[in-house]
């Protein structure tokens, strides 16, 4: 008996016959699966003499469809494709990832592939999994590789609630990855040829605009996971009270920039148009700007001296950096709120709403809602992101399984010295995110404040798939140390 059953996502049984032809050719498929939306057309019960088996389904991600699925594969592994497009393994792909998966005992194995853009082949590599792989969303390419023993131990762990519609292979790979861990080939194993390209400035917002009922189903696997792991956090969590006095403003706005001459304009004016009954500054942290941003920020700064612009001594500072700069700088105020170099405050009330929070409700932090807009502020899709799936008990948990949190975000600044930003350009917010809520209450206001300009020189506009990777591996690390610290505390 072949080692593998291959089940087989497509819409249309004619897409998946190159594919069902190759992996056959193998010699190690023992039965192909196809797994198609429901039809009223009559579905294949071969495919040019490929035996196969239809599974129609409109809920993949369901109990009733995955519970007998699985009940049904009888041999060692389960091959998931699950490809937006054409997916044209290498002769030895499918062994490599076998061989891999018998050496290492993992609970899923996956790999590299490359994708073909007119007519050229681009690298693209994907991120090494680790416990603080978190995401129902974690990117495992185009195909994986289960190992049967792992999903039943998992599932003999933790059973399928009956009640799945969406996330039951997210509830599977939580559940055997708690057995085992899953492994990355990280070589390329397979062409791609996608039917359709979209730059990871729009995927980013994809968990967001998922069906309300899908994100509570995922928020509750993952509740469930963390309990198992003892990572849950449970409230109430504590308020946070000033101690330190002696703060020459009760607020600073903190904008770190580089090289942004066609924003940052607009951005400090923004800042410094707020209304507020409340003494404040703006920090610009300028970090060796080389395009004249450096020129604008002195003028602005002559005619406003609740402007400070600060040049940073060092050179190798990450945004997360600056930002250390502006909080530890003698002139920041007790608390600091955030404003990135593209965009803008919504209105001249931004600042007087995210502080009174933290100061009425003593929070440790405060998120407030955004809306997307172009560079001539029209808002563009989705619209308003305001994170509706935060709950005051289980919000500091969720926060792991998300891709952030949220815009604009305010801290009480002593607790920011105490754990200062990772200096780092991506996720560097999220760190400071994890480690307060954490522990402090966080307050939440759902109307949007903050207009987030989206163009072309966004700094996640279009990322590379290794830079996307490499960021992918850096926020995964973040909440691998998060779980550290929760299940067995600081080292």
């Amino acid at each position: 008996m072949n080692p593998i059953t291959a089940l087989i996502a497509t819409a249309n049984p004619q897409d998946a016959l190159p594919l069902a032809r190759r992996l056959a050719a193998t010699g190690l498929v023992e039965r192909l699966i196809l797994q198609m939306p429901p039809s009223d057309a009559e579905h294949p019960r071969s495919l040019a003499g490929l035996p196969c088996i239809v599974l129609p389904t409109a809920e993949p991600g369901s109990t009733a469809y995955l519970a007998p699925l699985l009940a049904s594969v009888q041999v060692p592994y389960l091959l998931v494709v699950e490809a937006a497009g054409q997916l044209d393994p290498q002769p030895w792909g499918l062994a490599r990832l076998l061989q891999a998966a018998r050496a290492s005992g993992a609970a899923l194995v996956y790999g590299d592939y490359q994708d073909e853009r007119d007519g050229a082949l681009v690298a693209h590599p994907l991120a090494d999994w680790q416990v603080g792989s978190l995401q129902d969303s974690f990117d495992f390419g185009p195909w994986k590789l289960y190992s049967m023993e792992r999903l039943q131990q998992g599932l003999g762990q933790q059973p399928m609630g009956p009640e799945l519609r969406w996330h039951g292979w997210y509830h599977l790979r939580l559940a055997a990855t708690r057995c085992a861990p899953a492994l990355r080939v990280p070589e390329p194993l397979a062409v791609l040829r996608p039917f359709a390209v979209r730059k990871t400035g729009q995927k980013v917002f994809d968990y967001l605009t998922a069906a309300r009922e899908a994100q509570v189903e995922a928020e509750a696997v993952f509740t469930e996971h963390l309990r198992i792991l003892g990572a849950l956090l449970e409230g109430p969590f504590r308020p946070f009270v000033p101690r330190s006095p002696g703060f020459p403003v009760e607020a600073s706005v903190i904008i770190p920039v580089r090289d942004r001459t066609l924003t940052v304009g607009d951005a400090v004016r923004s800042a410094l148009s707020q209304q507020a009954d409340f003494p404040f500054n703006v920090i610009v942290v300028d970090n060796h700007s080389t395009d004249g941003t450096t020129a604008i920020l002195r003028e602005l700064a002559a005619a406003d001296p609740r402007l400070v612009h600060v040049v940073p001594e060092r050179r190798d500072l990450g945004i997360g950096g600056c930002w250390n700069v502006g909080v530890f700088h003698p002139r920041c105020g007790r608390y600091v709120v955030q404003l990135d170099s593209d965009d803008l405050y919504a209105g001249t009330d931004t600042l007087q709403r995210m502080v009174g929070l933290l100061r009425d409700e003593q929070c440790g932090m405060a998120v407030g809602s955004y809306t997307l807009v172009n560079m001539e502020l029209e808002v563009i899709q989705p619209g308003l992101i305001d994170h509706r799936e935060w709950t005051d008990d289980n919000g500091p948990n969720n926060a792991l399984r998300i891709g952030g949190m949220g815009a604009p975000r305010a801290f009480a600044t002593e607790l920011v010295r105490q754990s200062p930003f990772p200096n780092a350009s991506y996720g560097e917010d999220y760190a400071v995110v994890l480690r307060i809520s954490r522990e402090w209450k966080v307050g939440r206001i759902y109307d949007s404040l903050y207009l987030c300009r989206r163009w072309e020189e966004n700094s996640d506009a279009d990322l590379p798939p290794d830079v996307a990777a490499r960021y992918q591996v850096y926020k995964d690390r973040l909440r691998s140390l998060e779980l550290q610290a929760r299940t067995v505390g600081p080292v």
